[in-house]
């Protein structure tokens, strides 16, 4: 029966294809572009300011509530601080990246690449109220900071009100911070698997001609490594744009995307107005995918 069965199956490759792609493919389909799908069939609905309930009527007085200056301050905000965190993990992972992909010896590459990796092995939750503890006020940043006696500027920084707060903990740079330490290791691996894929004769010939490190640099290796810096920013951009618990956890009274989804939604039971406000990150990142995938970020994953 199992002869039978298999030799079917061998003479049949397209049908084996199909058994095998069918079960993601149903499940992208019904579960993943399905709640899309109805999150922006929501959207196009109303709340009753009366009764409370939902009007399943065609409207778009719910996204017409999204510009008002107070969600306009919220969507310019999270996308603020995702280009933020995106620049600034570029910045920290591409010396890292560079040195694991062309000097590293095999055995220290493989270190350096547990040590990036290591923090996913933990909860994600952990890490977060890790960093709550070591961002207040008696935590150890706080105490290194005494110790080289940068109260002053550290007083300062807290004391502008766009990026400040009570302490660190409490606070849009703090949330800054965490931001960048848990996204770092989805910027290195991208940007570390463009690097291994520049030939080396290519810096050989650069070198040969002339060229020095730093225009090699410029002209060579950035251009190469690039669609990995944009494959890196899919990652810490997205994640930061659609996060929840770093704000809630870390954050200060000023809402970022998530936060105002899950008020919407939990305590003022507006799902309507939850629903068009999710459209706005899948809007942005849909847009955010089609330039990445111009500039080639896709080969570099």
């Amino acid at each position: 029966m199992l002869d039978r069965a298999s030799t079917y199956l061998y003479q049949r490759p397209k049908l084996i294809l199909a058994l095998l792609l069918g079960p993601p493919m149903i499940y992208m389909l019904v579960v993943y572009l399905g709640s899309l799908f109805a999150l922006l069939v929501n959207s196009f609905f109303a709340i009753d300011g009366f009764t409370g309930q939902i009007v399943r009527k065609f409207t778009l007085s719910t996204y017409a509530q999204i510009f008002s200056i107070a969600n306009r301050e919220i969507f310019f905000r999270t996308a603020g601080m995702a280009a933020a965190v995106t620049v600034v993990d570029a910045l920290l992972a591409f010396p890292l990246a560079y040195y694991i992909a062309k000097f590293s010896s095999p055995r220290i590459k493989t270190w350096l690449l547990i040590a990036v990796t290591l923090p996913l092995w933990s909860s994600y939750l952990v890490r977060v109220y890790a960093w709550k503890l070591i961002l207040a006020k008696e935590g150890i940043l706080s105490w290194f900071i005494n110790l080289l006696q940068l109260d002053g500027l550290l007083d300062w920084l807290l004391s502008i009100e766009s990026i400040g707060g009570s302490s660190l903990a409490i606070s849009p740079l703090g949330m800054f911070i965490v931001f960048i330490y848990l996204w770092l290791p989805y910027m290195i691996i991208p940007i570390q698997t463009a690097l291994e894929r520049v030939p080396k004769s290519l810096l050989e010939a650069s070198s040969d001609l002339g060229a020095k490190p730093l225009q090699t640099f410029r002209t060579v290796i950035l251009p190469l490594a690039f669609p990995g810096v944009v494959a890196g920013s899919i990652f810490t951009f997205s994640l930061t744009l659609g996060d929840f618990i770093i704000p809630l956890a870390i954050g200060n009274s000023k809402f970022f995307i998530g936060q105002a989804v899950y008020s919407y939604q939990g305590t003022g039971g507006n799902v309507p107005l939850a629903a068009a406000m999710t459209m706005g990150p899948v809007v942005i990142m849909l847009a955010y995918l089609l330039i990445a995938r111009r500039l080639g970020a896709f080969d570099a994953i």
